[in-house]
């Protein structure tokens, strides 16, 4: 049964129908053969961006859909829950445009951002490096000024869309300054010295293709550099909030999946005379899944509501993220149970999405992180 959902306006309605829409006549249909190809759906994103469903949650005037983050990210859910990879793909891709909406000036916001949000171009976004990953502060790729430009040398690691994105929102030292020596950067993918190196052989998303890029001396005008030299951590710590929050809905969107098809399952299947639903062991099981869909998306809902007010969502972002993530591999786990030697093969898709969720536990920050983070603010009060 899909999600129920409480939304504020019919227009808001009309928007996650035709995420709905567009998700089960577009996306279900092609997720496991492409995700068994390994084959990136780069055709969907361009299709994702004429509907306007890459720019949903920013500001009509740069080309954005204008709406409120507690609309987008049940858009995002749907997309999610019939495609993993191609939801994660929007969340990055989001994510990767919140450094010029939220940080550039009024010049680079109106030179780039209608181009990335209109679903020609595709972001990535470059933070984590080989022994950077949770520790942003440990980078060691390098942004040098000479006169009017920067030169970058380094590597990125674990980039979602690597080698296929078209920008490439990147943080780099321009000082030794520690924490306060980051600095943030928009830069094209065909740059000169830019090198996306082999994708990773995933156990899942893996029609998500993540690869380092490796930077060697490539040059970009000083007009890229997003904000002033040193804003690059706080900068990339306002984006991951949101960028968690993607990710929230992203894992609530695959759980209700494995849910509906579960229940499917149990509800046509029959052992000892009785419906699989109708035993009391495999009912409560469901209904535990049931529970901890609708405590994630909950979570994910009360930071998004926070966000649009303007309050300060961070912890509530670690908590969507943290529960919404762990629900997800316990839900696909509990699918593959209900189902019996029939979800563990590949004829079903919750063998797929317990994969799938294994990463969304260790992306935007691991889960470990998020407990650490949670525990900071709880100590600060």
């Amino acid at each position: 049964m899909p999600a129920e959902r409480m939304l504020p306006t019919p227009e808001a309605e009309a928007i996650v129908r035709l995420a709905r829409d567009f998700a089960t006549r577009e996306l279900a249909p092609n997720a496991a053969e492409a995700e068994a190809e390994h084959r990136f759906p780069r055709a969907v994103f361009t299709k994702l961006g004429e509907l306007g469903l890459l720019a949903m949650p920013f500001e009509e005037r740069w080309g954005g859909g204008g709406l409120t983050y507690e609309v987008y990210l049940q858009a995002l859910e749907e997309i999610g829950g019939a495609w993993a990879s191609v939801g994660v793909g929007v969340s990055v891709h989001g994510l990767a445009c919140l450094a010029v909406a939220n940080h550039g000036n009024e010049e680079q916001r109106e030179r780039w951002l209608p181009g990335l949000l209109g679903g020609d171009l595709l972001g990535a976004y470059c933070l984590s490096e080989p022994e950077a990953g949770s520790d942003p502060a440990a980078m060691r790729t390098r942004a040098t000024r000479h006169g009017a430009t920067y030169r970058l040398n380094g590597t990125k690691a674990w980039v979602t869309h690597g080698g296929q994105a078209d920008f490439y929102t990147v943080f780099a030292r321009t000082s030794d300054d520690g924490r306060r020596g980051l600095s943030c950067f928009l830069v094209p993918a065909d740059a000169e010295g830019l090198h996306p190196q082999p994708p990773e052989r995933k156990m899942g998303l893996t029609a998500s293709t993540t690869a380092s890029l490796v930077f060697e001396d490539v040059e970009i005008g000083a007009e890229r550099l997003i904000g002033e030299e040193g804003d690059g951590l706080s900068i990339a710590l306002a984006a991951l909030d949101s960028g968690r929050l993607g990710i929230a809905a992203v894992a609530t969107g695959l759980g209700q999946a494995c849910l509906d098809c579960a229940v499917q399952y149990a509800g046509e299947r029959k052992t000892f005379g009785q419906l699989l639903i109708e035993h009391q062991g495999l009912a409560f099981m469901l209904a535990d899944m049931a529970a901890a869909v609708e405590g994630s998306r909950a979570m994910m809902l009360e930071g998004a509501r926070r966000r649009d007010r303007g309050l300060t969502f961070s912890r509530q972002a670690s908590i969507a993220k943290l529960l919404a993530t762990d629900a997800a591999m316990r839900v696909s786990t509990d699918a593959v149970q209900v189902l019996g030697g029939a979800g563990y093969t590949q004829d079903f898709p919750v063998e797929r999405m317990m994969r799938e969720a294994k990463a969304m536990q260790i992306f935007e920050g691991t889960n470990q992180i998020q407990r650490l983070v949670i525990a900071r603010q709880l100590r600060r009060g």
